[in-house]
This record gives C-alpha cells, structure tokens and sequence, in this order.
C-alpha cells in the first residue's frame, strides 16, 4: 500500500521531532531552529543514501547533451508558469521576456530541449506564486525545514499547492507518465548541484547555516530581482 506525500511527510515529521535538541540563541529568522537542524539531518541521510547515490548515476550514465536537454526541457516547464507570475505581479518587461522565451524555445527550441532564447539574449526571469506573494507584500515568515522536501519559508509553504498546479507535469493525465516525469526531473535538479558540494562542504563551518544563509538570500533576491534592501523588519 503507497501511503500519500503528505502522510509520509507527517510520518517522517514524527520521527525526526523525538531527537530534536535544542539550540539555545536561535537565529530570529528561524525560531524552529532545534526541529530544522534534526529534520535536515533526516534529509542529509536520505540524500546520501538514495538521491546522491542515482544523481551521480545519472550524470555518469547520460552524455551532457541528454542532460541538457531533459534541463532545459523542464527550464521551459518553468518558464510557462513565470508567464503567469509575472503577469499577476504586474511586471511588463519581464513578462514579455518570459513570454518570447517559451515561444522561441518551444517552437524553434523543439519543445524546449534547446534553449534558443538564451542563445538569443532574451534574459530569464524565473518567478514562482511564493515570490507573487512576496510581491505582493506579503512576509517571508519564518524558515522551516519539510521532512524529504527540504528548506522552505512559510511564505512558500502557503504558496506551494497553487506552484504545485502551476507545474504543468502535474497536469499530466497518466499517472505513470506524471511519475515518471517528476522522477526524471528531480534526478536532475539533484544531479546539478553535485560539483558545488565540495565548495559548500570546504568552505562551510556549519552546512546548515551556509544552506539556510544562501537559501534565504536567494528567496530575497528573487522577491527584489537581485537588489534586496540593506534591512528588512524581522518578521513573526
């Protein structure tokens, strides 16, 4: 019997939560601190033992141009649900370019297997539901770490069933086809990040805080298109 996502989720929450210890001073931006670090221990033992060990298959087994390929077809993906972000959040420029990219590449780019609109320096403005709200105004909230899932703020966690629609995989009708889909593209977002692991794991003292600091960052500079304010107010 498959249990459903969430359960597994809730499952693993359970677990993880009986060794959590706790962390005095924690950083503001992360009051559930002492449960993060537990279930991103859960994570780093997950990763290592299955998506690791199938990531690093991956890229040795396929040649760098299926690689390329199967990335810049899901890129593509991506791009069509920016489309509608940008286009909620009221940001012209950056919707015409998404919008050019998914026709160039979807068309002269066979699907989205070739990325031509790079080629053809129209720039990429990757945008989610979770930066919409941001956007929008809406706060961050505070960064919380999903069992199997990895590192999130609320803000996120709010907007993931609306970012989970928008993911056109997920509208596929055949189960199996969906799957599989959703497989391949996870291997291979994992498999792009295996040559930065020995820079964060070398230059980092504590690999949680190196990931949630640049995580956080990150979630910040696509909100501000790269140019955050000096300060932000501490939210609740």
């Amino acid at each position: 019997m498959r249990l459903p996502m969430r359960w597994l989720v809730l499952l693993a929450l359970a677990a993880t939560l009986q060794g959590c210890a706790t962390v005095s001073n924690p950083d503001p931006r992360d009051p559930l601190e002492s449960m993060n670090r537990t279930v991103f221990g859960f994570n780093d033992a997950v990763d290592r033992a299955v998506l690791k060990p199938v990531a690093t298959a991956y890229k040795q087994t396929l040649p760098s141009w299926a690689r390329t390929g199967i990335n810049n077809f899901f890129a593509n993906l991506d791009d069509m649900w920016s489309v509608v972000n940008h286009a909620l959040a009221l940001r012209g420029q950056a919707f015409g370019d998404s919008v050019g990219r998914v026709m160039v590449n979807t068309t002269i780019g066979l699907g989205g297997l070739v990325d031509v609109a790079s080629d053809l320096s129209i720039d990429k403005h990757p945008a989610t539901f979770n930066t919409t709200l941001g956007r929008w105004g809406v706060g961050a909230g505070p960064y919380v770490v999903l069992p199997l899932l990895g590192p999130y703020t609320l803000r996120e966690v709010a907007a993931f069933p609306v970012d989970r629609q928008g993911n056109l995989v997920n509208q596929v009708a055949d189960e199996g086809t969906r799957t599989g889909l959703t497989v391949v593209d996870v291997v291979d977002t994992r498999s792009t990040f295996l040559d930065s692991e020995g820079v964060i794991n070398g230059a980092a003292l504590d690999r949680y805080s190196f990931i949630r600091d640049s995580y956080l960052q990150r979630q910040r500079n696509q909100v501000y298109d790269g140019n955050p304010p000096d300060e932000e107010p501490l939210e609740p």
